[in-house]
């Protein structure tokens, strides 16, 4: 047979998406408001395990050039793991207003997930998430799955979404 074929698939995992279980490059994913808020949800539990994701992000908006919808950030952690900071939800929505739009960008989540796919397949990467676009975002994982199918896997790079015990 000419070349080798592996099969990648999402692997669904319990534990904590901040703490990937795997040897070689990991990049851990989530997705971010277009706002510059940092503060609720996914983001503390990075904030709690390094300082520099948060940084990083709220600088990038006090420049001439904001991050938009479907941008990505990364952010270097360790010699062998990189937080993908993903523009993935329009501005934010009270926890009080739950009739309010959804903040999900799903179109915007597609475009950032294939640049990090782009990013772990030159690093030789796996992607680590939780089940990003579904918590503060207000997405749905119906949704969301077949964006991360079609937009990494489809590239060959492993995904593993962690579900918290």
């Amino acid at each position: 047979m000419e070349g080798s074929y592996r099969k990648v698939s999402i692997h669904y995992v319990k534990g904590d998406a901040t703490a990937p279980r795997t040897e070689g490059h990991a990049i851990i994913t989530h997705i971010c408001n277009d706002l510059g808020k940092w503060g609720r949800g996914f983001v503390l539990a990075i904030s709690k395990r390094w300082k520099e994701p948060e940084r990083q992000y709220k600088a990038w908006f006090t420049g001439n050039l904001r991050p938009q919808l479907g941008d990505v950030q990364f952010v270097t952690v360790t010699e062998a793991l990189t937080v993908a900071n993903i523009i993935g939800q329009h501005g934010v929505r009270s926890p009080r207003n739950k009739t309010a739009p959804a903040p999900v960008r799903y179109d915007s989540i597609r475009e950032g997930l294939s640049l990090v796919a782009d990013y772990a397949q030159e690093k030789s990467a796996s992607i680590h998430m939780p089940r990003i676009g579904c918590g503060l975002a207000g997405g749905q994982w119906e949704e969301i799955e077949p964006i991360i199918t079609g937009s990494v896997v489809s590239k060959g790079v492993e995904v593993f979404v962690y579900d918290l015990d």
